[in-house]
């Protein structure tokens, strides 16, 4: 789960970049890069930190250009070190940068192919460095000078060679942007435009609260397998590339990943949590009208909007009873457990006279680990409360993500093998509810009809690309343990620029 965004403008884009980064910076917070064209030339910036942290004053001013794209990461497996922030860039052919979000399933075949075929050197672990070189390698097939048509034959040979789930945004010096997603829509990706001075700015992004912070009117989401280009003249062109493309998206991005004031695939993010929240309060009193539940309480920040609605579908009362420091990163995604079980105390704190003597019902939206939850239940008993019940606007979560998201190996998931009381029972609830995964579909679908499917797979293992197996996932389970993370978190790759804050020509 990454963020990406880029830009054609009429003016310097590196400022409007940033504000971009800063509201997706909830979809990565280990690294933050952006790199900017400026006649002839790439300018770049990329370090591991926060948005804020990685880019001073220093660094605008170096970012020259109307035309740019940026970053902001989180590792999905292996190494987090700075080697592996983004934008990549390659000088062959025309010199080209990438910004990725998602993971390639086949991403070890194409290094072989591009090392013995294509004869092209892969220099870290990042697929998002395959991906480069893929498209970069095809577009070369097309000649020297590129038309719309050459950008679309490439990425259709790059749908091709790559299987798994991706959204990517690209600078091809003095040629354009291109932004292409892959053939299930697994991965977001949306584009707006502008018009400045009578001239239309073009900005693509991972969501579309990216385009709201700069004024972009949301134009669509790409279509699976879509991509758009937009030439020097700032004209646009878009084509579906993919031979069978199907719309999957993650269903994950509206459970967790997304803002709630974003709109993906027709759908705001806000509506299906409320959606959520009214399905699971249909649970509860289906299982138990005659429930003692005093309070609903959401987990700040993403459980709020299904709990309110959750709360007021039971007739119970809604209250905040946590306060969150919020300059502590969210859990979820931090590399490696120990650093996950440090945050929590020290990210929430309870407000006793909430919990004191009162029958409580936590909502979060999602349980992974457990481990986090777990906690946050003893801090609810230590403030009081009588009885502790929890909620989870989505399904039990079994499954790795294979697709971009930072799922770990599945004896991770405390769900994997286990029924949902036994679940509860580990993290110390009395009592525990889970949304039920048809109604977590029927929660999208109520807000937008036109959904022809989900990618559900941490739910119900269910592969949307087909290529999955026992061997791919025992695999990624080597790769993603908090063990191998632990582990490699120190691990600095060397790489061609040290210097992450470069004019790429000097």
């Amino acid at each position: 789960m990454c963020g990406i965004v880029g830009l054609m403008a009429t003016q310097a884009v590196n400022q409007a970049i940033y504000d971009a980064l800063t509201v997706l910076q909830h979809r990565g917070q280990d690294a933050a890069g952006m790199m900017t064209w400026n006649e002839g030339r790439f300018f770049l910036r990329k370090s591991n930190g926060l948005v804020r942290d990685v880019f001073h004053t220093r660094h605008m001013a170096r970012l020259k250009g109307n035309l740019g794209i940026g970053h902001v990461r989180y590792p999905t497996a292996g190494s987090s070190s700075e080697a592996e922030s983004q934008p990549f860039y390659v000088n062959s052919p025309y010199g080209i940068a990438l910004a990725h979000n998602g993971n390639l399933t086949n991403s070890d075949q194409i290094k072989q192919e591009l090392f013995s075929s294509d004869l092209r050197h892969i220099n870290t672990s990042s697929d998002s460095e395959v991906l480069l070189n893929v498209f970069a390698h095809e577009l070369g097939k097309q000649g020297q000078h590129l038309e719309p048509e050459d950008v679309f034959d490439a990425v259709r040979r790059v749908h091709r060679r790559c299987k798994g789930g991706y959204a990517a945004v690209s600078v091809i010096n003095g040629v354009g942007m291109v932004a292409f997603r892959d053939p299930n829509g697994i991965r977001p990706v949306v584009f707006g435009t502008r018009t400045v001075d009578g001239q239309q700015e073009v900005m693509v992004a991972s969501e579309s609260v990216a385009l709201d912070v700069g004024g972009f009117e949301l134009e669509r989401d790409l279509s699976p397998g879509e991509a758009i280009f937009v030439d020097m003249q700032g004209r646009v062109h878009t084509q579906v590339c993919a031979d069978r493309p199907q719309l999957r998206s993650c269903i994950f991005e509206h459970v967790y990943l997304a803002r709630p004031d974003s709109i993906l695939d027709g759908a705001y993010v806000y509506g299906t949590r409320m959606h959520m929240g009214r399905k699971l309060g249909d649970r509860v009193l289906n299982e138990w009208p005659d429930h003692d539940i005093d309070v609903v309480i959401p987990i700040p920040d993403t459980s709020r909007t299904s709990a309110l609605e959750m709360a007021q579908h039971l007739n119970v009362t809604y209250r905040e009873g946590f306060m969150k420091n919020r300059y502590i990163g969210r859990t979820f995604i931090m590399p490696g457990q120990t650093q996950r079980k440090k945050s929590v105390r020290q990210k929430l704190n309870a407000i006793d006279i909430e919990f004191k003597d009162k029958n409580v019902l936590l909502v979060d939206d999602s349980i992974v680990r457990g481990t986090t939850c777990q906690q946050i239940i003893q801090m609810a008993r230590d403030a009081g409360a009588r009885k502790v019940y929890f909620a989870s606007a989505a399904p039990p979560v079994r499954y790795p993500n294979v697709y971009g998201i930072d799922m770990p190996a599945a004896d991770e998931l405390i769900a994997h093998g286990r029924t949902e009381a036994e679940v509860g029972e580990l993290i110390g609830a009395d009592r525990i509810f889970y949304q039920d995964l048809d109604d977590l579909k029927a929660a999208c679908y109520e807000v937008n009809p036109a959904f022809e499917g989900f990618d559900c797979s941490v739910f119900d293992g269910n592969y949307v690309t087909g290529d999955i197996d026992a061997a791919y996932l025992a695999e990624l389970e080597a790769s993603r343990n908090d063990a191998a993370k632990d582990e490699s978190a120190g691990d600095h790759a060397l790489v061609g620029m040290h210097n992450h804050d470069d004019d790429l020509d000097d």
